[in-house]
């Protein structure tokens, strides 16, 4: 199969399309210009909020599909094109079991906002990067909004220290590690794999024209949509086992490369 035939791209942001500074680079937004000429699908797929991917991808968000809260909502040019908020009920009943659980720091995200009920300072600093529309509330019933997303935050390690304890959720829930310290809890249709299978149907994309890049498990099912699939040279092992390929880190341009590899086909092809 050929790169060259690509016809959607779908990249993670933190750990993946972000350098450590979480930072867009300028190469890709060169890049980007040529992609968004040879009339290529761009999805930015991400954990984050919908407000924090607008504002990380300020520059080319009105020509871009966003995926936010890990697949739970995705929005083009301002039309909803998915929505998948947690039952009222599963909303609860998960907060229960969170507020048993010692040094769980859960964030409750809604489409505009995110509340926690935690006074953590570490975690508090941390909104101020991925959840700047934040507030702190006493209870979850505080909340009048559809919440897409729970995630939680451990100050050590979630996959250690939380994700056995949640681990029983999967049956009916995707429970998901994001980053070292962070877990995710939302309904089993919101992933990010299940928003892309509705992307590809509705510009008729298949498995072959599909290119993807991840570093986490919540990139899982995403990764799965695409034969190229790319993890990150400082992807978590699972990640690695499910990628059909490698590349560099996100330190290293690694999404740029592979990019800058099929443009070059692209070109080549048209010669």
């Amino acid at each position: 199969m050929d790169l060259s035939n690509v016809k959607l791209i779908v990249t993670d942001l933190d750990g993946t399309l972000l350098n450590a500074n979480h930072e867009v680079s300028e190469l890709f937004f060169d890049l980007f210009d040529k992609i968004k000429k040879l009339n290529i699908i761009f999805v930015a797929a991400s954990g984050r909020p919908l407000y924090s991917m607008k504002d990380k991808l300020a520059k080319i968000k009105d020509d871009i599909i966003i995926v936010a809260e890990n697949g739970g909502l995705a929005i083009e040019k301002g039309k909803t094109l998915l929505s998948t908020a947690m039952k009222t009920d599963n909303l609860l009943m998960i907060s229960k079991l969170l507020n048993d659980l010692p040094d769980a720091h859960p964030v409750f995200c809604t489409r505009d906002k995110a509340y926690t009920t935690s006074t953590n300072p570490v975690l508090l600093e941390l909104l101020e990067e991925f959840y700047k529309n934040s507030g702190t509330i006493n209870s979850v019933n505080e909340i009048d909004e559809p919440v897409y997303k729970i995630a939680i935050y451990h100050e050590v390690s979630t996959e250690q220290f939380l994700y056995p304890h949640l681990k029983h959720l999967e049956e009916n829930f995707k429970v998901k590690l994001s980053a070292n310290h962070w877990v995710d809890i939302s309904e089993m249709d919101a992933n990010k794999g299940h928003a892309i299978a509705l992307i590809q149907k509705e510009y008729k994309i298949s498995y072959d024209e599909t290119l993807a890049f991840g570093d986490y498990n919540n990139d899982l099912e995403m990764l799965k949509k695409a034969h190229f699939s790319y993890a990150m040279e400082n992807a978590h092992p699972l990640v690695k086992e499910t990628a059909n390929f490698s590349t560099k880190s996100n330190t290293n341009f690694g999404v740029e490369v592979i990019l800058k590899q099929l443009l070059d086909l692209k070109e080549n092809k048209q010669l």
